[in-house]
Order: C-alpha cells, then structure tokens, then sequence
C-alpha cells in the first residue's frame, strides 16, 4: 500500500498565495512539475477560481483561506514551516479596483500577515508580485526597475509600493531576503476576462463590438504567462536578485487599437471597434519595462504577441471554454 510522503520529507516547501488566480496558478503548476517541491496553494476564491488549479498531485495540497485574515494564514504557516512563499494574491482588475478601493486597501494586511509570519517561521525567501503600476504615468522610457521614479497614486499601486517597503523594511531589521517581481500585462490561456487580451478575444469569438476607452492610443507590453513563469522559476531556483527588484515584461508597444485589430484579424472576427469615454483614472498612456535583467535570465527571444494569442486559441481559452 503506498503511502503519501510527509511534508518534511520534501526539499522545498513552497507557498503560493493567490493561487487560483491567472499567474499564481500557472506559477504553481511549473513548481510542482519538480517533484522534490511540496506546492501548498492558498485561494479565498473571491475571484479565484478552482478550475485554474494544477492537475491533482501527491505534492500539490490546496487550502481554502485568506491571507488577509491573520488566523487563517498563521495555521497554514506555522504548520507547514515553508521555505519559500511567493505572496501574489491581490484584488485585481482595473475596472473592480477602482469600483473597491477599500477592499484593495485591505490587501495591505496580507502584505503585513505575509513578512511577520515568513520572519517567525523561519521562511528562506519571500517573492513578491507587484506591478507596473507602481511607475503610476512614468518619466522614464523604458521603466527601470532601479532608476526609473515611483509615482504610485491609485490605491492598487500604492498598496504593491506599500508591500514593496513592507520587505525592504523586514530585510533591514530582521534579514528576511525577498525578491519583488513588477510584473507589466501579462496574458495566457487562463487569464480572466477582466484584462484586455481576453476581453478582447471573449468579444471577437462572439461577434460582438470591441470596446477601446478614449481613441486607444494607449500602449502596453504584453507578456506571454511562459515567458513570466519560465523567468520568474529560474530566479527561485537561483541565488540571483535576493533583496532586488526584477521588472518582468515584455518591451514591445503596442497601442490598444493595434491589439484590437491584431486580435480581429487572428480569430477572423467580424467585430467592429466602438469607442467609449476615457477612464478618469488609472489608465496609463504608456508603459514599457527595461526588461534587460529578465532576457539575462531566459537567455531566449520572448514569444512574440501574434503567437502568443494563437497559442492561447490552440490550448483552449479558459474565459471562452468555461463561460459560454
């Protein structure tokens, strides 16, 4: 009769938080591919959802809680004794952060719970998603991770800049080592329709109108979820950007409006471009990462945006899949 082996027996016992989400669940799946890690996974389901979860595996356990709820985190971190957590639950979403900019205040208690516990436990190495929008409209072309000025001003960038302070603090006084990931717009077949690729593409395989806020001039980067989890596994696995800040990106613009014909034009849809009033905030004009320090680490090109959007038609687009 086989016997489930016990948690001390695994050489990395790694916490993922957030991990129904987009990122996180993707993140935890590469993990536990490596069957020396013991992967323990932390949702509250509020916009996680179990379907995005990694296959079942002995070394993959899933625990319904919120980070943000001191007793909830505390058991499973006190339990566990992790060696690694990667803390990248968040309220997300343009549209739902600004409509709940208290409920994104309250993130800053996860943050908080996250360093005490992970210093009382014994936690090796901290990893944590913030944002490019911590840059807020930026100065600097592109943005760098170390040069480039802060100019956080919705309540989700300052909390991720908040939370950025929160480990540099923990390091200098208790020597709590972390690595901060300011993640640009990052997209893939699990992704939400709350982000543009797929709220572009839910509406293109429909048929309907796509919808750009102000005359879509707007640029983004776009970074394929391989190129994110690849990057961000190799720098877990390595001694490489402890107690530094990695922008983790893709650095070719492009405008909202190309990415709505782009998308049109892969899927074959019939959909016509509608314009809507500006957003009165949080909609950044550009954004662009230095991300010479990730390309250091994937020593590869980065999946250009055309295959990316092919890859995700070919594996099975989870909004499109799942809530038709």
């Amino acid at each position: 009769m086989k016997t489930s082996k016990s948690r001390h027996s695994y050489k990395r016992r790694i916490l993922v938080t957030g991990g129904a989400g987009f990122i996180a669940s993707s993140l935890a799946q590469k993990l536990a591919d490596d069957e020396s890690n013991l992967v323990v996974i932390m949702d509250n389901l509020s916009t996680g959802d179990l379907r995005k979860l990694p296959p079942q595996k002995e070394n993959i356990r899933f625990v319904k809680g919120d980070v943000n709820d001191y007793k909830d985190i505390m058991v499973i971190m006190v339990s566990y004794q992790f060696h690694y957590v990667f803390h990248y639950a968040a309220m997300v979403g343009v549209l739902r952060t600004q409509a709940h900019p208290v409920g994104v205040l309250e993130d800053l208690r996860g943050i908080e719970n996250i360093c005490r516990l992970s210093k009382n436990t014994g936690v090796k190495r901290v990893f944590f998603a913030s944002s490019s929008e911590v840059y807020g409209e930026p100065v600097e072309f592109p943005q760098n991770a170390h040069t480039t000025p802060l100019n956080s001003r919705v309540p989700y960038a300052v909390v991720k800049n908040i939370g950025e302070a929160f480990l540099r603090s923990y390091n200098k006084e208790f020597g709590l080592n972390y690595t901060i990931f300011r993640f640009f717009n990052t997209y893939g077949p699990k992704q939400s329709k709350d982000f543009v690729i797929s709220k572009f593409l839910n509406m293109a395989l429909r048929g309907d109108d796509i919808s750009i806020y102000g005359d879509g001039s707007q640029s983004r980067t776009f970074c394929y979820i391989d190129d994110n989890i690849e990057a961000t596994v190799k720098i877990a696995y390595s001694d490489l950007y402890i107690n530094d800040v990695v922008n983790i990106g893709n650095s070719r613009e492009t405008s909202i409006l190309e990415l709505a014909k782009i998308i049109i034009d892969i899927t074959g849809s019939k959909s016509k471009i509608v314009y809507l009033p500006p957003l009165k905030e949080g909609d950044m004009m550009r954004r662009c990462p230095d991300n010479s320090d990730m390309l250091k680490v994937l020593d590869r090109p980065l999946v250009k945006l055309e295959d990316g959007i092919k890859n995700i038609l070919e594996k099975g687009f989870f909004e499109w899949e799942n809530n038709r």
